[in-house]
Formats: structure tokens, C-alpha cells, sequence
């Protein structure tokens, strides 16, 4: 082998993902598998360049690793390309084809990665930590990958089964235009062209069965969208023997098959401003009020005779429609007014709040209304799902992170409650981060009051359930200060910092942060203290930490053997389990823990854990008792 060839493949590697970067046109139907899967690809791509840089750690991956990685690549990129250029009905019809593509990919990657050893890289624990993450990832693809459109196939077989009257199967026909985002004809030509290439690439006759269904279904879609524009249209040839011949479609105008939900039942048109009345039902603002100014006092839908005038924003249904028309290449409705939240007032009673007008305080010059509409948006926050989505979506959050800083106690405490209440919904989870808001949660872990502290650690809780933000939180130094409030904090403190530091110790690089932070001298003191109150905390990031070399071995060095005997012994059933975890580590290649366990009297109770235990209880004791018995066959000691 050439000795410029491991440079050759890391340049290939770094080339083929920039390639894989900037595919991004994924066919609806897919789009979600494939931004994963590209997204896995991007984590890897430091990695390539550090390689690529680095020449002695660059000649410490095997040849052979690089080439599968490669191949990879290669199969990744062909998969996006099809995913690109592909027909969105044959994914459907071939939905487990294509689960298989993926899963392969996902094989090949994780086959690849496992014959490097990380531990021999000079390279930085940022980047073991994201290989890390993508091998997870990756394996996690591979057990649990849902093929694409489980339920479209059902309406794709249900459509094509059915009698041929575009008129019976208009619900289904109408579901698929929207999932597949058809349009208009020229989509469907599109897919059609897309689909003849597929099946003369592929041999033509072998998937003729495949091939008549796909075009059954595309011919009632496109006479479906012909029927809802009100165009008329030449219908493509039946004979389709030379797979060859370019469908003759002539091309409607732009028709787009609007959702009955996003339609005002006065009007019929696409509503641009929703407001529900007193009934529940929701119109078009304009439509509805020119109903009320006509003189008329019931529902026009329901015929109720309505007990308020009242118009309340549908701010769920507009995020909805507007969702839908960026999606389809329209323009957005433009909000007419503010927006508007329902409050539930301590009295039982609603009031509407606006949530422009409150927003805009939390910059004001006056430190007042910048309290004050951080407390209020804090409250608002709490209530339900539908105030988060809205609050994110008025653009608070990157005020209320400005408000981290703030010097005044109370207003700071707001902020961070604010924001913790408003990661509870996942896609601000997202937005928050985006803000840049973990130093300025830091800072409030560090500088603020109590509840601000233990509010702090929660905000990094719940962020860190995802798993991309683990890394970010555990490089910004909030590991030490989490230890510092899980060793300092109150009661309430210390479990927010526990819960945070089990969550980001998910992470190996975190890990070893927890150990340099002092961790585990505290975790040792909570396991024997008399209340217990932090035992199971302690026990479950200690089965954790332990996993990492540096976690090892401080936990050994403490004479911790002993009380994680009895904790199995007499613990309860999640305590024995975790004890049962650690010591599976700590004695793993370790006889001198070998010894000292075998002398305390675990056998008996291991033996009752791996008979009565949960799956991962009665597996670690079964990992135990084999490494005893194993050591006192090797000593020809015997077992108490």
C-alpha cells in the first residue's frame, strides 16, 4: 500500500462529506431520516480534518478503518442523492428497500469506527466525545429505524384498489398531495420522470408490479389535482413497455390543494388571520366580523346563538397555516394585530395579555418592566404548551437571556425560570441554545441567588436531554459548578445538580470533568450518610462515572467496596442494582477488589439479584458473579 494513501482517503473523506454537507433538497416523504443521517455525517467531519492534519495520529488509525469509512461515505452520499432525486411514491411502495439502505449505512459506519482505538489519537475530547455521540446515534438508527410513510402505504394500496372515480377517494388522494407536497401536475411529472429512471436503472421488467401500481396511483392524483384546480390536461400514454418515453403532460397553472382545516367555512379561501368565537369554531377576522356587523347573533357553522362578540386569536392554527405555506413555497400570512395569551387569573377567570407589548418590556430602560415582564412571561411560561410555542415564537428568548446578566437578583431569577420554562417545549430546546444562552445559565449557576442556582442546574437538565447539547454545556465549565452546588447546594439544589450531572455524564468527556470537579469524594459521603437523601443520586452517577478510567480510579481509591457490598445487600432494588454496576467496573481486571469482595458475603444476595432483579439488575450480577468465580478459581480461594 502506498504510504500516501491513508492521505489520499482522509482527503477523500473530508471531500465527500463537504459533498454530503450540501445535500439538502430531501424528498418530503424522507426528509426526516435524511437530515439525521446528515447530520451524523457533519459530526464526523472534524475528525477527518484533525487526521488530516495530524500526521502521527493520522498513521495510528488502521489503513483498512479509513477505507470502510470511505466506503461508507460513498453509500451515504448515494443514498441523499437518491433521497434528492428519487420518486417519493417508489419510497413508499419499497419502504422496506429503502429501511434496508439506511440500516446498511448505519452497519457500515459503526463497523468502520470500531476499528479505530480513540484512547492511541492525539486528538481533542471534543471530538471523541462527537464520534462518540455518532456511534450511539448510529446504533440507535439501526435498531429502531421506521421505515417512510407506514401509513401513505396503506392510502397508496387503499387508492389503488379501490374503483377507479377520482370523486370516492377524495379524502386519501388529498392526504398524499399533502404529505408528498403534490402541487400540481408538474410535480407529478416530476415523480413520474423520477420513477421510469428508477426502473430502467433497475432492469425494467423485474419490477413491472411496482412500476403499474406506482402509475395507477400517480394518474388519480394528478386527475385529484386537475379536479381541484379546474384545469384541463392531456393524460399521459398506458403503454409504458419501452420505459423510455417522456410522459406528455401539459402543465396546469400553479394549484395548490389547501387543507379543509385552513380553510375559512364563510369564505372558503385560505385563512390569513383565524380567530375563534365564543362557540369554539374559528373564521377569518374579516369574514366573521362582517357576519357579526351584518346584524347576525349565531355560529354560522353550528347555528348557536353566540353569548360574546369576542375574537380570539387562533395562534395554533396560524402557526400551523404558516408552517404549511413556507413549506409549499407561499408566502406567509402577515399577522394582522399582536399577539394575543389567554391567563388563567388566580380568581378562576381568563384575561388576554399582549404578548408583543410584554416582550418589548424586557428591554425597556426600566428595571421595573423588565422584572416584571420577566416574571410574568415566567408564569405564562409555566402554564401550558401552547404559551412556550408562542413566547419563542414573539421572540423573547434571546431577551431573557440578556436578563442572565442582569444585576438586579429578582429579575435574574425570572430570566433563567423563564427560559427553564420554556425548554420544557423541545423545539425551543433548540432555539435556546442557538441563543447562546449556556454561559449566561452558567453565570447564574455560579453568581445567582439559591433559586436562581437550583433553577440554573434545571435549565441544564432538561437542555441536556438532547444529546448535541451535552458537549457544548460540558465545555463551558458548568461540570465544576454543578459539583459545586450538588456538594454545597440545599436539598432541592443538590437533586437539580444531580439530575443535570447524570444527564451530561452521559457524555465520556463529561465524565472526566465530574472527576477533576471532586465529585466523587462527595458521591463516597452520600452513599454512608444516615438520611439517605442523596443515595440514589449518588449511586446512579456513580454508575456512571465509573466507566471512565479517571472515575475508576478515584472511586477505587476511596474504600468504597465495602459499603457498596452492604448497599447490595440491604439496599433497595434500584441501590443494588447501581452497587451491583460499580463494582462490575471497579473489580473488572482488578484482584486486589476481587479479593476484598469475595471475603464480605456478596454472593448471597447476588445470587437473589440475578434471580429476582430487573433484565439490567440480574444481568450485572450475573457479570459480578462470573468475575468472582472466576478470580477464586484462579487463587483457589474460596467464596463467602
Amino acid at each position: 500500500m502506498a504510504e500516501t494513501d491513508p492521505f489520499r482517503v482522509l482527503r477523500n473523506l473530508t471531500r465527500i462529506a463537504t459533498q454530503i454537507s450540501n445535500l439538502s433538497a430531501f424528498k418530503p416523504v424522507i426528509k426526516t431520516q435524511c437530515c439525521d443521517l446528515s447530520r451524523r455525517i457533519r459530526f464526523l467531519t472534524p475528525l477527518f480534518l484533525e487526521l488530516q492534519d495530524d500526521v502521527v495520529s493520522s498513521r495510528a488509525v488502521p489503513f483498512d478503518a479509513l477505507a470502510s469509512l470511505e466506503d461508507a461515505l460513498f453509500k451515504v452520499k448515494e443514498l441523499l442523492q437518491f433521497a434528492t432525486r428519487g420518486s417519493q411514491v417508489f419510497m413508499i411502495l419499497e419502504r422496506e428497500q429503502v429501511k434496508h439502505k439506511f440500516i446498511d449505512v448505519a452497519v457500515r459506519f459503526e463497523h468502520a469506527i470500531s476499528k479505530i482505538s480513540f484512547d492511541e489519537l492525539d486528538v481533542s475530547e471534543e471530538i471523541k466525545e462527537q464520534v462518540a455521540l455518532v456511534t450511539t446515534q448510529f446504533r440507535r438508527a439501526k435498531e429502531q429505524f421506521d421505515p417512510p410513510g407506514l401509513q401513505l402505504y396503506e392510502h397508496l394500496l387503499s387508492v389503488c384498489n379501490q374503483s377507479y372515480d377520482v370523486n370516492t377517494e377524495t379524502a386519501e388522494l388529498r392526504l398524499i398531495c399533502e404529505k408528498l407536497q403534490f402541487l400540481n401536475v408538474d410535480d407529478i411529472k416530476q415523480d413520474s420522470l423520477a420513477l421510469q429512471k428508477m426502473v430502467v436503472d433497475r432492469g425494467g421488467h423485474s419490477q413491472k408490479s411496482m412500476w403499474d401500481v406506482a402509475l395507477l396511483v400517480l394518474k388519480k392524483v394528478q386527475d385529484f389535482l386537475v379536479m381541484e384546480s379546474g384545469n384541463n390536461i392531456v393524460l399521459p400514454s398506458e403503454d409504458f413497455s419501452g420505459h423510455t418515453d417522456e410522459l406528455c403532460v401539459k402543465l396546469c397553472p400553479q394549484s395548490l390543494v389547501i387543507p379543509d382545516e385552513f380553510r375559512c367555512s364563510i369564505s372558503l379561501e385560505l385563512m390569513k388571520d383565524p380567530v375563534i368565537i365564543c362557540t369554539g369554531q374559528t373564521y377569518e377576522r374579516s369574514c366573521i366580523k362582517k357576519w357579526l356587523e351584518a346584524g347576525h347573533g349565531t355560529c354560522p357553522k353550528t347555528q348557536q346563538i353566540l353569548s360574546s362578540p369576542v375574537l380570539i386569536p387562533n395562534h395554533a392554527l396560524y402557526g400551523l397555516i404558516s408552517s404549511w405555506c413556507e413549506a409549499n413555497g407561499v408566502e406567509p400570512p402577515k399577522r394582522f394585530g399582536n399577539l394575543w395569551l389567554c391567563k388563567t387569573t388566580s380568581d378562576g377567570s381568563s384575561e388576554l395579555i399582549d404578548l408583543d407589548i410584554l416582550v418589548s418590556k424586557l428591554s425597556s430602560s426600566d428595571i421595573e418592566d423588565r422584572r416584571g415582564a420577566a416574571g410574568e412571561l415566567r408564569l405564562l411560561a409555566k402554564q401550558n404548551g401552547q404559551n412556550r410555542m408562542l413566547i419563542a415564537e414573539a421572540g423573547a428568548i434571546p431577551h431573557l437571556v440578556d436578563l442572565l446578566y442582569a444585576p438586579d437578583a429578582g429579575t435574574q431569577e425570572h430570566a433563567v425560570t423563564a427560559l427553564l420554562n420554556l425548554s420544557i417545549y423541545v423545539d425551543n430546546k433548540e432555539r435556546i441554545m442557538a441563543s447562546e444562552a449556556v454561559p449566561g445559565i452558567l453565570h447564574v449557576l455560579e453568581n445567582g441567588s439559591m433559586e436562581a442556582r437550583e433553577n440554573a442546574a434545571a435549565t441544564f437538565f432538561s437542555l441536556s436531554g438532547v444529546d448535541e447539547n451535552r458537549v457544548a454545556i460540558g465545555a463551558s465549565g458548568a461540570i465544576q459548578a454543578l459539583v459545586t452546588l450538588f456538594c454545597e447546594g440545599s436539598q432541592r439544589g443538590k437533586v437539580d445538580a444531580a439530575k443535570a450531572l447524570f444527564n451530561l455524564c452521559l457524555s465520556q468527556g463529561n465524565k472526566g470533568r465530574a472527576v477533576k470537579a471532586g465529585i466523587v469524594p462527595t458521591l463516597i459521603e452520600m452513599l454512608t450518610e444516615p438520611d439517605g437523601e442523596m443515595r440514589d443520586e449518588a449511586l446512579a452517577i456513580m454508575a456512571v462515572v465509573v466507566s471512565h478510567p479517571d472515575g475508576k480510579a478515584a472511586i477505587g481509591s476511596m474504600n468504597a467496596v465495602s459499603t457498596l457490598v452492604e448497599l447490595i445487600s440491604n439496599g433497595s432494588p434500584r441501590n443494588k442494582e447501581n452497587a451491583t454496576s460499580v463494582l462490575v467496573l471497579l473489580c473488572n481486571g482488578d484482584p486486589l477488589h476481587l479479593s476484598i469482595v469475595s471475603s464480605l458475603g456478596v454472593i448471597s444476595p447476588l445470587l437473589d439479584l440475578a434471580e429476582n432483579g430487573s433484565e439490567r439488575g440480574k444481568r450485572k450480577a450475573s457479570q459480578l458473579l462470573e468475575l468472582i468465580g472466576n478470580h477464586c478459581e484462579y487463587t483457589g480461594k474460596t467464596v463467602n
